[in-house]
């Protein structure tokens, strides 16, 4: 889908959906509008900058804020009037919100509790949610004993004890280092795909909303600019906002024209080609690093449908590859990712190509924007 405020032409029937929904807080309008269609068992990402909305859809979805204006749906049922705790659906906050006096089994028990159920029935779901977990061991287990990950999965399995329609992740992975928050997201994929459960997730980081979901929902501002699938948004971004913060490219903006079959783009500088469903108008040019060559000053320039000549001007070994910046002699500097067998002299001041095809560029009509 392509620079959309909602997909309610999607005829899908819907696990979760929002209908015109907004939300202010005083002069701040936190949702404008929006409207969302999430599928079940989906695992749907919010993802955007902070203060873009996120947090509030999930919050409106969970009945912890009441919506100005819309509705909310689960499964076709209308949530006016709906506590929270009626809504067959579960919250993991970044928080995590775990008890610290108690144990492990008794902090999983705690919502089974609340529902009154047999002890006996509470035993055989807490042990059962602790080997879905891989924690088998660990009941007993006060919270304070517990690495960071072990409770991240301590909360997970609190929240899906009493099999919720829908899991609702506030950013529950944004504390852990790198490494561990792979693992988690690893830990989270395992977990939807075992117990199919509908999984909204929000976050500010694009590579985990990549890694994850099956389609990503980008906002800003209280609107949502674009939703798909997380290779849409990065191939085909709908604007010149979704281009920039999906990855770390280089915008380059001019004027399409349909030279013959073959569309350029046209600055005051630069006259490069781009891709045949380009349309005649303003329009952005998206460069990624990963998807740009350097070549050896005197390599063949005619081989690629764009070459520019530049002096590289910083280059890092970061463990996958080479870190290259370039300025290019039109006077921008854009970044490339080469591969460890690259063996192009990249010394700081080597002058060098940068090039690339029309197919390793995205191309953004202003009208979209």
């Amino acid at each position: 889908m392509t620079a959309v405020e909602t997909d309610a032409g999607d005829a899908t029937p819907g696990m979760v959906e929002l209908r015109s929904v907004s939300k202010s807080f005083g002069q701040v309008a936190a949702l404008c509008n929006v409207s969302l269609r999430v599928h079940d068992g989906e695992f749907f990402t919010l993802l955007g900058p902070s203060g873009s909305g996120k947090t509030t859809i999930l919050r409106v979805i969970a009945g912890l804020l009441d919506a100005d204006a819309g509705d909310v749906f689960l499964d076709g049922t209308s949530m006016k009037g709906i506590p929270t705790f009626e809504r067959e659906l579960s919250v993991v906050f970044q928080s995590l919100a775990l008890f610290p006096h108690m144990s492990v089994a008794e902090n999983i028990a705690f919502p089974l509790r609340m529902r009154r159920m047999r002890r006996h029935d509470i035993s055989v779901a807490v042990r059962d949610v602790l080997d879905l977990m891989q924690l088998p061991d660990i009941g007993h287990r006060k919270i304070t004993e517990l690495s960071g990950g072990q409770r991240q999965r301590v909360a997970l399995a609190r929240s899906l004890v009493y099999r919720p329609r829908v899991l609702l992740l506030d950013e529950p992975l944004s504390a852990l280092d790198r490494r561990l928050r792979e693992d988690m997201q690893l830990e989270l994929t395992r977990l939807h795909r075992e117990v199919g459960v509908t999984i909204i997730n929000v976050t500010h980081d694009q590579r985990e909303a990549l890694f994850m979901s099956d389609r990503v929902a980008l906002m800003d501002k209280g609107r949502i600019l674009q939703i798909g699938h997380g290779r849409e948004l990065y191939d085909k971004p709908a604007s010149d906002f979704v281009a920039a913060f999906m990855g770390d490219p280089l915008l380059i903006t001019g004027h399409v024209h349909i030279d013959g079959a073959d569309p350029v783009l046209e600055t005051d500088a630069l006259r490069l080609r781009v891709s045949r469903d380009a349309v005649a108008g303003p329009a952005t040019v998206v460069l990624r690093p990963e998807r740009l060559r350097v070549l050896p000053n005197g390599a063949d320039e005619a081989a690629w449908d764009n070459a520019v000549r530049g002096q590289v001007t910083f280059a890092a070994f970061d463990g996958t590859g080479v870190f290259v910046q370039v300025a290019l002699e039109v006077g921008v500097t854009v970044s490339v990712h080469t591969a460890m067998r690259d063996t192009v002299d990249m010394t700081v001041g080597t002058e060098v190509v940068v090039a690339w095809d029309v197919e390793d560029a995205a191309i953004v009509s202003q009208e979209q924007s």
